[in-house]
Order: structure tokens, then C-alpha cells, then sequence
């Protein structure tokens, strides 16, 4: 397995790349959301990404619904596969006057020139059911066809995971300041790259996706325009994946 870290702006980078190099991208952009000189969300990304994806990858995007939505036009050329939320375990209030927030969003897309039918996946699993028989009957298309099937599941799992998923925040300990647990970033990646694969993360920060790639078997493109966070990146690509490999075995 193998990681590239290249430091610079993306759209910089990506020129640099072959059309479709890409098994998938996983990525967090700034959200342009705040005053801070970084907080700055960077025009044409999105299409840059897209030329250098393969017709059978996907992208995750982290963000929120108030970015999506002001930046909805730079999605053009992509369609949106499913979301999932990530709860968190403290929250930000950033107006006294609405619901404190503890969530980010993030969204699947993949090529418009591509079918859903040939986009790579590997559904993720969870251990935490209930033992039941479920019989459901086929409904009207509803984001794809829905067909009869049926399944038997174990006290315990498996069960399909679930689109709202808890993971602690990096509060306190992260390098980054929007730097995420490998716990929300991790079964985003193995649904959308296949072991041996190639992962392009556009807005790396810190190196989540270059850890959880590493400990997978699955190579990775990691860019960040901040030299500072290329060699912590590449520290923790080095020191903490290896760790959590054996933890795991």
C-alpha cells in the first residue's frame, strides 16, 4: 500500500493526473461557513475531482446542508447517491437563537455520465441487531427499484448500517481543526473503494483518509494546500496506521 502526500491547491494538482485515475474520493472541504482565512471554499474543485474519478467511483463529501446548497451549482456533472449524517458527541452553537449542533453531513456522488448499476460497492455492516425474520414486499421505484426479498438475521447482526452514525469528535485531541475520527471515515471508504484500490482525498488536512487506506490495503492520493498539515499527515500515515492494523488483526 502506498501514500502520496502532495502539497498544494488541488485544482493545481488534479491537472496533473490522467482522466479516471481514481477508484474513489473521500473528502472535506472548507465549508466557507466562518471568517477564518482557511474557511474558504475553492471554485471548480468539484469538476477537477470528476475528471479524474473512474466512471465506477464515487465521491464522499463532507459538509453541510447550508454549503451543499451554496454551492450546489458546482456540482453539475454529478449525481447525488444517498447521505448520511454523523453525530457527534459535543456539539457547536454558532447563533444562540437555533438548535445546537451536533451533526455533519455527508454526500455520495458519482459521474452523470455513469450508471448507479456499475458504481462500485460494498454495503457496511453493523453487529448490533436484534435476532427477526424480515419479508418485504417489491414498492414502486423510490431512488431505484425495490424488489421482494427476505433475510434472517443472528441475535447481534448483521444488520445493515444505518445512515445516521455516531462517532466521537476529534475535540481535544486532533491536529486539524476539522480533522475527523477514523470511526465516521472508515465505512465511507471501504463502501466505495475496493481493497487494493486507489482513494483521492482533495482536502486531506491531517491524513484521516491516508490512515484508514493504509490499514485497509488500499492505496491513496492525499493534497492539502497547508505545508504544516503534509507532515503531520505523513506522520500519522507512518506511526498511528500501522498501530491500528494490529489492533484490529
Amino acid at each position: 500500500m502506498s501514500a502520496r502526500i502532495l502539497q498544494g491547491d488541488c485544482r493545481d494538482v488534479l491537472a496533473e493526473f490522467a482522466d479516471e485515475s481514481f477508484d474513489c474520493i473521500v473528502t472535506d472541504p472548507p465549508y466557507g461557513e466562518t471568517s477564518l482565512a482557511w474557511d474558504k471554499w475553492p471554485d471548480g474543485w468539484p469538476a477537477a475531482a470528476r475528471r479524474v474519478l473512474k466512471r465506477t467511483g464515487s465521491m464522499w463529501v463532507f459538509g453541510s446542508i447550508r454549503m451543499f446548497l451554496d454551492n450546489i451549482g458546482e456540482f453539475a456533472g454529478w449525481r447525488l447517491a444517498q447521505d448520511i449524517v454523523w453525530e457527534k458527541h459535543n456539539g457547536s452553537g454558532l447563533h444562540a437563537d437555533r438548535f445546537k449542533r451536533v451533526h455533519e453531513c455527508a454526500a455520495q456522488f458519482y459521474r452523470d455520465d455513469a450508471a448507479w448499476a456499475r458504481v462500485y460497492k460494498a454495503p457496511q455492516f453493523t453487529s448490533d441487531a436484534t435476532a427477526r425474520t424480515v419479508r418485504r414486499k417489491g414498492r414502486p421505484p423510490h431512488m431505484g427499484e425495490i424488489g421482494d426479498s427476505a433475510y434472517r438475521s443472528e441475535d447481534g447482526g448483521p444488520r445493515l448500517m444505518r445512515s445516521v452514525i455516531y462517532a466521537r469528535s476529534e475535540h481535544g485531541r486532533a491536529e486539524h481543526p476539522t480533522q475527523k475520527p477514523i470511526e465516521i471515515v472508515e465505512p465511507l471508504l471501504l463502501y466505495a473503494c475496493p481493497i487494493g484500490g486507489t482513494v483521492l482525498d482533495c482536502f486531506a488536512g491531517s491524513g484521516t483518509t491516508g490512515v484508514v487506506a493504509r490499514r485497509h490495503g488500499i492505496d491513496a492520493v492525499l493534497i492539502e494546500a497547508d505545508p504544516k498539515y503534509t507532515s503531520i499527515a505523513a506522520s500519522r500515515i507512518e506511526n498511528d496506521a500501522p498501530l491500528l492494523s494490529r489492533v484490529s488483526a
